[in-house]
């Protein structure tokens, strides 16, 4: 099974894709990055020109996103929000199955503790991956620990659906 994950920003959107067959594999990630001074149309329709040509070239069977977390900061959700609606639309024009985490999600299913930091993430997509150093830049990694969560999710559901 082949799975991208995705951690939707609109200057920088990280993506990750990840095979698993007999372990898992590291098959390509990292960012897609817009110039801040470009404007906003323009910068989804750049994410979603790059993203369709990842999704054609790696062919997932799931694409797996993280849902949008709000913070104090209301420009930057809405701005998030932005492209993680160009990501989705790019996602189910391609006809690929989209699932969305919670950022907890992604961090339990990870390391095994949902207020994990970005550093114990980050180490353990390394180790989970058997990587030498720890992915970058941080989306990429971000968006790895996200298609490494579905893996273990979808795993989980097909134990469960076997009992």
């Amino acid at each position: 099974m082949v799975v991208m994950g995705i951690d939707p920003g609109t200057a920088t959107t990280g993506y990750g894709v990840v095979a698993q067959a007999d372990g898992l594999r590291l098959v390509d990630c990292g960012v897609i990055s817009t110039p801040a001074g470009m404007p906003l149309p323009e910068r989804l329709l750049a994410i979603h020109g790059r993203l369709a040509a990842l999704l054609a070239q790696h062919r997932p069977q799931a694409v797996a996103v993280e849902e949008l977390f709000f913070s104090k900061n209301v420009r930057t959700a809405i701005s998030v929000s932005q492209a993680r609606g160009v990501v989705l639309l790019t996602v189910a024009q391609a006809g690929i199955p989209i699932v969305e985490y919670k950022p907890g999600e992604v961090k339990q299913a990870v390391t095994g503790y949902g207020g994990a930091d970005k550093s114990q993430m980050q180490e353990m997509v390394r180790l989970l991956l058997g990587l030498d150093a720890v992915p970058q830049p941080d989306d990429a990694a971000d968006a790895l620990a996200i298609a490494l969560c579905h893996l273990q999710q979808a795993a989980w559901r097909r134990l469960t659906a076997e009992l």
